[in-house]
């Protein structure tokens, strides 16, 4: 029988907010122990608009200020921060509801996108009805953002410690934005890799931090969704540590995002604009082809 070691000490450490403890009962090599980790949250977080029920995510109970106006504008319900009159967060007994107050016209087209009231952790296009809902094509980027190549491996070299949710569970997505040196101005995490991008997207808002002055930076894959929420928020560059997918490289082009996939300390992968991308020895071989 293999010896098991009772080990409940609790690390005096407080854990951040998104992270609880809980007992488990760990095997490592012929070691059993019983030990208190660290796991990440998730509960339902309902979104309300007008005191009308729209849409439940799946989402970490972290920066909810943050994760109502960002998906709000990510979603084009809203047009600009200021139509995101109030933003209540009410504790319920199955989750949290955050109840928005928005203009009563935004409130009017809200029915025009009728969803399910259930999204899955994470989902970006949970509960639309029709392909129209689904697949939006917001407006093209202003202007032509740039990422240096020595900037994005900084960011991506800074960016696990950042991560204070993640260290402490290994369990949450990050969204990040770099400014242009590669400087991590702004960071939020969440179980969901689209409600970490809003949450983002809220805090930039709410700090006022202009959508030129850096770069996007995702601890994912880069799908239809990610490039579809940072379009729609003006974000014209996206470096994400893991691929993207067809519909994302093709919806990038359309609304002039520079998409970047596989993005690591040693390298990346340029899917649009690869002109855009300055400096380094990737660089420097295309002006010397040039």
């Amino acid at each position: 029988m293999m010896p098991l070691q009772q080990n409940r000490e609790v690390d005096i450490v407080a854990l951040p907010t998104g992270a609880v403890r809980r007992e488990a009962e760990r095997f490592r090599g012929a070691v059993f122990a019983h030990v208190t980790d660290a796991v990440a949250e998730e509960v339902p977080v309902a979104f309300v608009y007008n005191e009308r029920p729209h849409v439940v995510m799946m989402a970490t109970p972290a920066d909810l200020q943050d994760f109502a106006l960002g998906f709000s504008l990510s979603e084009a319900i809203i047009a600009n921060p200021a139509e995101c009159e109030k933003v209540e967060i009410v504790p319920a007994l199955a989750g949290i509801e955050l109840h928005i107050t928005i203009p009563a016209g935004r409130a009017a087209r809200l029915d025009d996108r009728v969803r399910e009231l259930t999204g899955r952790t994470g989902c970006g296009l949970c509960g639309a009805q029709t392909l129209e809902a689904a697949v939006r094509h917001p407006a093209a980027v202003k202007g032509d953002s740039h990422i240096d190549a020595a900037a994005l491996q900084s960011a991506l070299l800074n960016l696990a410690e950042r991560q204070t949710i993640n260290t402490a569970t290994g369990a949450v997505h990050a969204a990040a934005w770099a400014l242009t040196d590669g400087h991590i101005a702004l960071l939020r995490e969440d179980v969901g890799r689209h409600n970490a991008l809003d949450k983002l997207i809220g805090a930039m808002s709410r700090a006022q931090i202009n959508a030129r002055d850096g770069f996007l930076v995702v601890t994912s894959r880069a799908s239809y969704e990610i490039v579809m929420k940072a379009a729609t928020c003006g974000i014209g560059a996206l470096a994400a540590i893991s691929a993207p997918t067809a519909l994302a490289i093709a919806l990038a082009q359309e609304t002039n995002v520079l998409l970047i996939g596989f993005a690591r300390p040693d390298g990346y992968s340029v899917y649009t604009f690869p002109q855009r991308v300055g400096t380094g020895p990737a660089s420097a071989r295309r002006q010397a082809a040039s």
